[in-house]
């Protein structure tokens, strides 16, 4: 039986438990679903990490299996990898405080908000001009 056909039976399984949870907790009284609560928060998370499992398993097969798309997957990485980098170093690491002088945010959670958003500023620059450059090549022709 291959991968494929284990993870639609997995699938087809956790849909009739989570059918069968939302038939119990529907039938029981609000007293009693604060018992129910906490099993299916971590049974959602049990079910979340297996769909994770599963996509990262069929990822890393069909990487295995294709030398191209494993180099191509590795030079975006790279890239990614890079550019993460280079936000990080230019990044802002000071304390932040209240007008009472009081700290508010550490210098290390600032220099990693500050990483997310220069990442988040680079990468949107990429592709405004990425955009905008093809759409004067486009127009050209």
């Amino acid at each position: 039986m291959n991968l494929h056909k284990v993870t639609k039976i997995a699938a087809l399984g956790v849909a009739v438990l989570s059918l069968i949870f939302l038939a119990l907790i529907m039938a029981s009284s609000d007293a009693d679903n604060s018992s129910w609560i906490s099993v299916l928060i971590y049974l959602s998370y049990i079910i979340l990490f297996a769909c994770v499992a599963v996509v990262l398993i069929y990822v890393f097969k069909n990487l295995s299996s294709d030398k191209d798309a494993l180099k191509s997957t590795l030079m975006t990485v790279g890239i990614l990898v890079g550019l993460l980098v280079v936000s990080f170093l230019i990044a802002n690491g000071d304390d932040v405080y209240s007008v009472k002088k009081e700290l508010l945010v550490s210098g290390s959670a600032s220099k990693i908000v500050s990483t997310g958003l220069n990442m988040s500023y680079i990468l949107g620059s990429i592709s405004l001009f990425s955009v905008l450059f093809f759409m004067i090549k486009n127009a050209k022709k």
